[in-house]
């Protein structure tokens, strides 16, 4: 469907390795491809926009329906980047945290002192001028049923399956060739508690089936049935893929020139938040590889669209607004090209 179609209809628009939505997320999670990343920049509590509630103080309730899609349709491996005020956060993390989401970060974007550089009233404002946003980290708290079908953290489901083999703790360090390491950090009972790298996992399941008590579950199956394998292990947590020398201040100047999209009469911007795409860049290549999935369920301008395509990552992006939907599909639009260039060179 043309984009000018699904402006009058209502669908689905497929531009590389983008589809483009214009509707409400709640109907389309079902219809995407699992995520490797969602990356939410939806309501500040602000009022800006039809259906945004006005003040932070709701902005849960509001979120709720959308956070539980995503705990749905979400992969163990999946991160979650949640942008919003200091306050619109603190109010929805409750809900993020009950529906199985783990914090574990929050990233601030200092957009610098010429944000506000002669806009701004020192005798009526009462505080310091605002600069930031927020943009937290969050992966999926990761949960297998134990041998009585009861769901367990990773750290406990690990150390129950070495425990029903009857084998003494200490040998798990010879199963995985390691001095100690097996029985300090991936069997421990204590905070200090290691994710097992996906080779200890099958070490330690090969050893348990050659030395343990006999069973009818393979020990450390992932599924009840088969052995388990490196590659599904690792897909047990997000993905991180390190950036040295960046710290959780992140300073970059509010979007101008070229890349902020002007309204239609050209007399101001057309989007009031426009993201820059260095940052939503920068979210999408730590925590996803190529060719993965990044969801943008409340698209704007499509920026973390437009930079999932520039690093070569799939998206799915939704939008309800007409005007919005029309400028981010042609911004789409320009960057496929360029991406399919990429794509072809690297092939």
């Amino acid at each position: 469907m043309s984009p000018t179609k699904a402006l009058e209809q209502g669908g689905e628009v497929r531009i590389g390795l983008a589809s483009l939505y214009r509707g409400d997320a709640l109907e389309l999670y079902r219809k995407w491809e699992e995520p490797t990343c969602i990356i939410s920049d939806g309501p500040y509590g602000l009022g800006k926009y039809p259906g945004e509630p006005v003040t932070p103080d709701k902005l849960g309730e509001w979120y709720a329906p959308h956070i539980a899609a995503w705990s749905q349709h979400a992969r163990p491996d999946t991160t979650l980047w949640f942008w919003n005020s200091e306050i619109g956060w603190a109010t929805v993390h409750p809900v993020l945290a009950l529906h199985g989401w783990h914090y574990e970060e929050c990233c601030v974007w200092d957009k610098g002192i010429a944000h506000v550089a002669g806009n701004c009233n020192s005798k009526t404002i009462r505080g310091v001028p605002v600069v930031t946003e927020v943009a937290v980290r969050y992966t999926r708290r990761a949960a297998l049923s134990g041998i009585d079908g009861a769901p367990l953290d990773l750290k406990d489901w690990v150390r129950s399956e070495w425990l029903r083999s009857g084998l003494p703790m200490h040998l798990a360090n010879k199963a995985c060739g390691v001095a100690n390491a097996a029985t300090r950090k991936y069997l421990t009972k204590c905070h200090l508690w290691y994710f097992p790298p996906p080779d200890a996992i099958e070490r330690m399941a090969a050893y348990c089936e050659r030395h343990g008590a006999p069973a009818a579950r393979p020990y450390f199956s992932l599924d009840g049935i088969n052995p388990p394998s490196a590659a599904q292990w690792q897909r047990m947590r997000a993905k991180w893929n390190h950036t040295h020398g960046l710290t959780n201040v992140w300073t970059e100047p509010p979007v101008h020139g070229t890349e902020r999209i002007k309204a239609k009469n050209e007399t101001g911007y057309l989007h009031a938040n426009q993201k820059p795409l260095a940052l939503m860049e920068r979210q999408i290549r730590s925590c996803t590889d190529e060719a993965d999935v990044v969801w943008e369920p409340f698209g704007g301008l499509f920026s973390a669209t437009v930079a999932a395509l520039k690093a070569r990552r799939r998206a799915y992006a939704s939008e309800m607004n007409a005007a919005f939907f029309k400028a981010a599909a042609q911004r789409v639009q320009e960057e496929a090209p360029a991406t399919f260039g990429k794509l072809r060179k690297a092939a």
